[in-house]
């Protein structure tokens, strides 16, 4: 079965629990280190997102204009 994708407010819940996980020196170097690449993972999935949505507004804004 195929891992579901988060959407965006998951992910970015995600990260604030890595980071306060961070925060409060509850993670060993190993699990850290799992988290760090999730988060990044979690970030760039983010960011594609809102790039996405801001396309996406731009076309809208635009056909307002014509």
């Amino acid at each position: 079965m195929a891992k579901k994708t988060e959407t965006y407010t998951e992910a970015v819940e995600k990260l604030r629990r890595i980071v306060s996980d961070i925060e409060r020196g509850e993670l060993d170097v190993d699990v850290l280190s799992e988290n760090v690449k999730e988060a990044t993972r979690l970030i760039q999935l983010c960011k594609e997102k809102l790039f996405k949505v801001d396309e996406e507004v731009k076309k809208v804004l635009e056909g307002l204009d014509a």
